[in-house]
């Protein structure tokens, strides 16, 4: 850690403020995370673009709501407004497992220690702004206010929200990664438009009287989603809202979205076009500290700091769009990638810090082999309003070509600061599949080659999900013989270079479209594949993804017809146990729901006593696997 004088964090205190010589602020920031000067973190990166339009700001980190509010009033009113952020994360997603059991540790806090923000932070710390300054604006971003921009399921209160507007109070919401929409309400703001009558920037959202004639723009197409009130009555006029919020979310050239909510009407600007390589390397390329701030010291480590701080996020948004991931619905399915200039500029910084081993954990991103993925011809894509770009197929005008990436890869490792540079984030394994990569330009085989000898940190993530082809379907995600396709080209991979790299399948239970039966195939598969499952979990329905709107629907979004899913905690429960066939303390259990569902064929296979099913015999199975040969024996990669 570099000592470094505190006025190089944006001030965090009166003292701090008083130390940059300003007597009055143009912008707080208020946030549910400790304070992490890095473009990782949210707020981080918009306090550094407020400061580099020549605003005056500080933050407010992690600020107690709980007494007499003496956080949200030590630093006065802001001349233009507060920003408001639950953080990084959803504060729900952040405080509680899918079982709605509290979370004992908090990622984004010094030490991991819990209970320093609230359930719902975006609105008690709007209330708690309003309550102290009503006439002080307060603008609402991050993902917890982006992915509850409309009516929205709630799954730990079991129901249905209004948009948070309504529920905070809050005068305006950015939705999506905020650079963009925040330039221009301040270039606006800086010109002397007064904040409640900025109503036309793309990328945000607002509420006003429905007896108000509508802000006009010429350029954009109006959409009405059925009421929120409606959407109480009926739950498929809630579902069939879904797929526009989706599609419009998701276009280059989207329509505006509208919604009645009481006397009010809730207005969803437009999205932004996809950032520019030139936007998205200046919001990197600000000065950031790249560590918290100096105040934490002694209160420990800050466990999300501590996994990114020396990784490197080479891109943003997701094209993948399954249907479980709010990805694509705060980033967008577009890729906006990093220069490569602006990616070997942070390595430089990175291999400068003093306690910098050589070791780069991640140089990744949503998915990481996306990066310079995009249309070949953009007039196609403008007109397109597909959620995903490789789903049910690969798009024929997707450039899937990994040169660029393996130009970065190859660069990276070869920095003389640099002993070892490792993909951690995760790779989208159908890409790297030719059955379903029809469109290989030879960059696919040399991907695998090189990330298996020079980036595999000890063992590779990637995520199937699950088995049955029908839930696959659902969750938009390939079928799982192209996994056994991966499976074979990542070992060929490794016996090449006389190395053994377990691979570590993620999967879901209790997704929506996923039955018992599934479940038990599941683990009969994995387990004849030799997999020991280890990073397994239950489905979480969060805001704004198709899997959530079915969970409270019971229909699919896009066809509104019924779907199956297992919402009891006795019916998640049974699923999520076929993922631990191999705890002698389950076979009860499992043996009794294979009857049940009459699929008592299963139980031998699974976990009958003469199978060799104990943890020690299934890994040395899996480290000792023998590299499968095509069946004329020739090499296939």
């Amino acid at each position: 850690m570099i000592d470094r004088p505190v006025t190089d964090w944006l001030p965090t205190t009166k003292k701090e403020v008083e130390m940059r010589g300003w007597e009055e602020l143009d912008v707080i920031l208020i946030s549910g995370d400790a304070y992490v000067d890095h473009p990782a973190f949210g707020s981080a990166v918009i306090g550094r673009i407020l400061e580099n339009a020549g605003l005056r700001v500080a933050i407010v980190p992690q600020p107690n709501w709980q007494d007499d509010l003496r956080d949200f009033k030590k630093l006065g009113k802001p001349k233009y407004f507060f920003g408001v952020t639950s953080g990084c994360m959803d504060s729900m997603v952040n405080h509680y497992t899918a079982a709605r059991r509290k979370r004992s540790t908090d990622a984004y806090t010094p030490a991991g220690a819990a209970g320093f923000r609230p359930d719902y932070a975006v609105t008690v710390y709007t209330k708690a702004l309003k309550q102290l300054f009503p006439d002080v604006p307060v603008l609402i971003g991050g993902i917890e206010a982006s992915l509850r921009r409309v009516t929205h399921y709630d799954y730990w209160s079991d129901q249905l929200f209004p948009n948070i507007l309504t529920m905070s109070g809050a005068d305006m919401l950015g939705y999506g990664m905020g650079e963009q929409p925040l330039h221009e309400i301040v270039r606006l703001l800086k010109r002397g438009v007064p904040f409640n009558k900025i109503n036309t920037v793309p990328q945000t959202g607002l509420l006003q009287p429905a007896s108000t004639d509508l802000p006009k723009n010429k350029n954009w197409k109006d959409l009405w989603l059925n009421s929120h009130e409606k959407c109480l009555k009926d739950r498929i006029a809630y579902a069939a809202n879904f797929k526009h919020v989706e599609q419009e979310s998701n276009k280059v050239k989207a329509d505006r979205i509208l919604q009645k909510v009481g006397e009010q009407v809730l207005i969803i600007n437009p999205p932004y076009p996809p950032m520019t390589e030139n936007e998205i390397d200046t919001s990197f390329d600000l000065p950031y500290t790249r560590q918290p701030h100096p105040k934490y010291k002694k209160r420990g480590t800050i466990p999300a700091y501590e996994m990114i701080r020396f990784s490197v996020n080479m891109h943003r948004g997701c094209f993948g769009g399954c249907s479980f991931c709010t990805i694509s619905a705060h980033q967008g399915k577009f890729i906006a990638s990093r220069s490569e200039a602006s990616i070997m500029k942070e390595v430089d910084v990175i291999t400068k810090m003093p306690d910098f081993k050589g070791y780069i954990s991640d140089l990744g991103g949503p998915s990481a082999n996306m990066y310079g993925m995009k249309g070949k011809d953009q007039s196609i894509c403008d007109r397109c309003v597909a959620p995903s770009c490789i789903h049910p197929v690969i798009c024929t005008n997707l450039d899937t070509s990994h040169k660029p990436l393996l130009d970065i890869y190859r660069k990276v490792r070869n920095h003389e600061g640099v002993k070892k540079a490792y993909v951690s984030s995760g790779i989208r394994y159908d890409l790297l599949v030719d059955d379903y990569n029809k469109k290989n330009d030879g960059s696919l085989n040399e991907y695998m080659d090189e990330l298996v000898e020079h980036h595999v940190c000890g063992r590779l993530k990637v995520a199937p999900e699950h088995t049955s082809d029908e839930t696959l379907k659902i969750m938009r995600k390939p079928s799982f013989k192209h996994f056994h396709d991966f499976k074979e080209k990542y070992d060929y991979y490794n016996k090449k270079h006389g190395l053994n790299q377990p691979l570590i399948p993620y999967f879901i239970s209790s997704h929506p479209g996923s039955q018992a039966q599934d479940m038990a195939s599941l683990a009969v598969e994995t387990k004849d594949m030799g997999f020991l499952l280890e990073q397994v979990q239950d489905f979480t329905p969060t805001p704004m993804t198709v899997a959530t709107v079915i969970y409270y629907s019971g229909v699919h979004p896009y066809t509104l017809k019924p779907v199956y899913t297992a919402k009891s905690p006795r019916e998640k429960k049974q699923q999520h146990l076929f993922f631990f066939w191999h705890k002698r303390e389950n076979h009860q259990q499992i043996k009794d729901k294979l009857i049940a569902i009459g699929r008592e064929d299963l139980i031998e296979q699974l976990i009958d006593s003469k199978k060799k099913f104990q943890k020690k015999e299934i890994i040395k199975d899996r480290s000792q696997q023998k590299q499968q040969q095509p069946k004329n024996g020739k090499k296939r990669f």
